[in-house]
């Protein structure tokens, strides 16, 4: 039996992944104390109904119920049963914002500022994430999209790799993402800032892709950096990697990093990986 378990930061998308997976034919629970998913796997493997995909919300609503979740890992690791996490995430001003948009307030700050409990969570998290098989961050994606990436990873039939690629752009001024497992720094590219009619676009633009990608650094650099991913990615994988986030940062995180960032997950999409992309900066102000 298939058993996932989707955890994550809070208003990052649980409800809907949750949702995909239901429309893919998974037996779905929203909410489930961690306690209780040894038990809850047992009720459904002994159903007089054939149940052979099941999806479990787990998150921090769970209240003090979610410190049982590790005890719980182990106990079904234990028993031998196999299970995968989908680990849901998405930027602090995009939480942000989806809370002002719900005027609700954050289950770990009710009388407090959204961001603070936004951050506590976060820390409270970060042991969760690195045991997890799968990491979407849903900053700036569309409903589509998180459908397309959920039923990418949970579809049988595709022949995928067993690793799921975060690529993210960023800009150094405002710091090298955390959770970055490698870094690449391209801020000696050309950079199309300095051009008047480019300054206000960002590397989703026709107009800045082709004024970084004429040049020959631009092209020497993207087939060198996509040779060495071609190398690293597979012996990551052999060593039991399943997910790995790759930054490509530039000054600020919105022309040249987004143009090498945009080729880099094309290119190892077009290659069957599991493929998150985001940019992170590219909304901030030039």
């Amino acid at each position: 039996m298939e058993f996932v378990i989707i955890t994550g930061m809070s208003g990052a998308g649980k409800s809907q992944a949750i949702n995909v997976l239901e429309d893919i034919n998974f037996y779905c629970m929203d909410n489930l104390p961690p306690m209780l998913l040894p038990n809850f796997f047992e009720l459904c493997k002994a159903s007089t109904k054939k149940v052979d995909k099941v999806a479990v919300v787990v998150d921090i609503r769970g209240g003090v119920f979610f410190n049982d979740l590790f005890t719980s890992l182990n106990v079904l690791s234990q028993n031998g049963i196999k299970y995968s996490i989908l680990y849901l995430e998405a930027s602090d001003e995009e939480l942000v914002k989806r809370y002002k948009e719900l005027r609700r307030p954050h289950p770990l700050s009710p009388t407090r500022r959204i961001i603070d409990g936004i951050k506590e969570e976060r820390n409270f998290l970060k042991e969760v994430k690195q045991k997890s098989n799968y990491i979407i961050d849903t900053t700036g994606l569309k409903l589509a999209k998180l459908k397309e990436e959920i039923q990418g990873i949970f579809v049988k039939g595709k022949t995928t790799h067993n690793m799921t690629i975060t690529v993210m752009s960023f800009g150094y001024k405002y710091g090298i993402p955390y959770d970055s497992d490698l870094v690449f720094d391209v801020r000696f590219l050309p950079n199309p800032y300095y051009i008047e009619e480019l300054k206000q676009l960002t590397g989703n633009d026709k107009e800045v892709q082709d004024y970084v990608m004429k040049y020959e650094i631009s092209k020497n650099f993207l087939e060198k950096l996509i040779d060495m991913l071609e190398f690293l990615l597979p012996n990551y994988i052999r060593e039991g990697k399943s997910n790995i986030v790759i930054a490509i940062g530039c000054t600020g995180g919105r022309h040249r990093s987004i143009t090498i960032a945009n080729r880099i997950a094309k290119h190892f999409g077009n290659e069957n990986y599991r493929i998150s992309l985001t940019h992170r900066d590219e909304k901030n102000n030039v």
